[in-house]
């Protein structure tokens, strides 16, 4: 269908991307830059094309009972309006929002739109690669959120009473916006479909499937994160430590039961050890010296000898491990207590999605 000569002069050699009829003669043609509206002689004006560039700020709409307006706002350089028609604005909505969205580069120069809707003072648009929302009292402006199909992982409609809940999955988060009922079917249509063709798949369930993840990753991946060699294990003789690590994950509340009995049972072995061979020696002497002279002096054998009883060093020695002992068992547990805190917050932290 040929352009009337005046338009065809005001599009200097610009692609009509889309055109359409305005009542009577009048037009609406949109170009990848501008928005042209034509006007045809009449009664009252003369024929002539009015110029309106995408590179607005603000896309505003009013609507009367007959009558509607366009208002696109370009910041310092002001205001522009159009009229048309009620029963046209949103056939003339579609080329000029999806112009607007292009020049601000929010919409790549090959991604089509594919439907708009107002939902009061809710405006989504549905393209072939992303949803586009914005919440207020014009259709458009800079304050809007992007949902790109990239990062959907579901999506599903919550019906209501009055409206239905559209609940996307969007980089592991749920999104929520709501549309009247009686346009809810409408929404659901076009946004499955330009999502499920975006991922190449025939269903929700699918699109569900192609995003779960191969298998199940622990929350600490250990080759990530690291919290140090940990504590020493423990032992009564330094010398011989085990070299199994303490358990790491776990509070001082919740170590077992049997490591404090272990470590006691250990010391009480060491002194039981020690002790005998002490007492045999004790008896040994004194039963000598009640053969040789039959006085046993003060009973520990070693009276003016030089030497101190074996007893006694052994205790000492006995009670010197058991405080080495538990200095360790009070470091292990504050180095446990941290290390809980840590893989605590790490858990908390993978949870939040960090």
């Amino acid at each position: 269908m040929s352009q009337p000569q005046m338009v065809q002069s005001a599009l200097e050699g610009e692609d009509v991307v889309a055109r359409v009829a305005l009542g009577g003669e009048d037009e609406l043609y949109a170009t990848p830059t501008r928005t042209l509206v034509y006007r045809s002689e009449g009664i009252l004006s003369d024929e002539a094309v009015e110029a309106y560039p995408h590179t607005a700020e603000r896309i505003t709409v009013s609507e009367g009972r007959r009558k509607a307006k366009i208002t696109l706002d370009y910041g310092l350089d002001g205001e522009e309006t159009f009229g048309l028609p009620v029963k046209q604005l949103d056939r003339a909505l579609h080329p000029v929002v999806e112009g607007v969205l292009k020049a601000n580069d929010i919409l790549a120069d090959d991604e089509p739109m594919q439907r708009l809707f107002r939902f009061s003072e809710l405006t989504l648009v549905v393209s072939s690669r992303r949803v586009v929302k914005h919440i207020g009292a014009s259709l458009w402006d800079e304050d809007f959120e992007e949902y790109r199909y990239d990062d959907v992982a579901d999506l599903q409609f919550e019906s209501g009473s009055v409206a239905t809940s559209v609940v996307m999955t969007v980089a592991g988060r749920q999104e929520r916006f709501k549309a009247p009922n009686e346009e809810a079917r409408a929404l659901r249509e076009t946004l499955e479909s330009a999502l499920l063709d975006y991922w190449g798949v025939s269903s929700v369930d699918e699109l569900r499937a192609a995003n779960e993840p191969d298998e199940e990753e622990p929350a600490a991946d250990a080759e990530d994160v690291s919290f140090g060699d940990g504590p020493d294990p423990l032992s009564a003789n330094p010398s011989e430590l085990s070299e199994e690590p303490a358990n790491a994950t776990r509070s001082p509340s919740e170590a077992p039961a049997e490591t404090s009995a272990d470590a006691s049972a250990a010391g009480q072995s060491v002194a039981r050890q020690v002790e005998a061979p002490a007492e045999s020696t004790t008896e040994s002497v004194e039963t000598e010296a009640v053969t040789d002279d039959g006085d046993a002096g003060n009973g520990d054998g070693f009276d003016g000898s030089g030497f101190e009883s074996a007893a006694a060093d052994a205790n000492e020695r006995v009670a010197d491990e058991l405080a080495e002992l538990r200095a360790t068992v009070d470091r292990q547990g504050e180095e446990i207590r941290e290390q809980r805190e840590l893989i605590e917050q790490l858990i908390d932290e993978l949870r939040r999605g960090r």
